[in-house]
């Protein structure tokens, strides 16, 4: 819990209904029981306003949690959780390299290419989410001995190379590399299904995730083109339709490459269905789409609030 985030979401809440903070709190506990949510988005799903049959439409904590360790048994996802075991797995649709920490401690010659050849790495935690545990440093004083110490200080167990997105992407935020969101679907039949499109935007953040205060905007599957203005996890915020720092509009931006990157997707989706569910992170530069991440226990907030609407009928349990 945060619970300098709920005691705002109480303040906010209890000015916009009229209703008190202590009333509001018990609902959303009683809430928490009945519709398998946590508490905090019993606010951000905006359960202070709605009836009992729409919020009986929306996927919560608890039904993602039940959902994805059927989808994604526990024994199967590990080639997920594990960025290392991803990478063999899946190379095929990367675009950058990636190395273990044993791999470099072994061969310090591809530390010393990197750092003749690249202007930044990415160091990450092999099991990181929501963008913790990642840290982007300038090679320029950099040396190998250097780089293996931070690796270490920092519980940091694989290197990336920087990846230099799209040049439209860029326009539109240049804070950080910026990835779509691509939820998937194999039903229990075999059938492959797209759930969901959304681009999730940094604002002055190196990293885009919406839990580290960026925008999440949902993106045409058809067209990939933006149709609809960029929302914040703390709905306390306005949506943007236009990107607060950079200016760009994002409403109507279109998604370079788009067929390419629902190709991929497919493709990645297929390779190992054992894993039924999956919400894969697209990263675009001029050469094309590339995977940075499959993710089991995908979110459901940059699923649901970018279309503000509960979404769990979706899901083939």
């Amino acid at each position: 819990m945060k619970w300098s985030l709920l005691k705002e979401f109480l303040s906010y809440t209890s000015k916009l209904t009229g209703k008190s903070k202590s009333h509001l709190l018990l609902a959303s506990i009683r809430d928490v029981y009945k519709y398998n949510i946590s508490i905090l988005e019993y606010f951000q799903f905006g359960f202070y306003n709605k009836t009992q049959e729409t919020k009986e439409e929306w996927a919560g904590t608890g039904t993602m949690y039940e959902f994805q360790k059927i989808a994604n048994p526990p024994n199967e996802r590990i080639i997920l959780d594990d960025k290392r075991l991803f990478y063999k797995k899946y190379k095929e649709f990367f675009i950058h390299d990636l190395y273990s920490l044993e791999e470099l401690k072994q061969n310090l010659t591809i530390i010393d290419a990197l750092l003749t050849k690249e202007k930044k790495v990415v160091l990450k935690e092999a099991s990181g989410k929501c963008g913790a545990g990642v840290k982007i440093c300038h090679t320029a004083n950099l040396n190998s001995e250097r780089l293996l110490e931070m690796m270490q200080e920092g519980e940091f167990d694989i290197l990336e190379t920087y990846i230099n997105q799209h040049s439209l992407i860029q326009e539109l935020s240049p804070s950080a590399v910026n990835t779509v969101r691509i939820f998937t679907q194999i039903r229990k039949g075999g059938q492959y299904e797209v759930l969901g499109c959304r681009i999730r935007i940094s604002v002055n953040c190196e990293v885009d995730n919406l839990a580290a205060g960026n925008l999440a905007a949902p993106i045409d599957e058809k067209t990939g083109k933006i149709i609809g203005a960029g929302i914040y996890s703390n709905f306390t915020q306005a949506p943007e339709a236009i990107h607060p720092i950079t200016k760009t509009p994002i409403v109507g931006f279109q998604i370079p490459y788009w067929e390419e990157i629902l190709s991929m997707v497919k493709e990645a989706s297929l390779k190992h269905p054992q894993n039924r569910s999956i919400g894969w992170d697209v990263v675009l530069t001029e050469n094309g789409p590339g995977l940075l991440e499959g993710n089991h226990d995908w979110c459901k907030l940059v699923w649901q609030l970018p279309v503000n609407k509960g979404l769990k009928y979706r899901l083939d349990v």
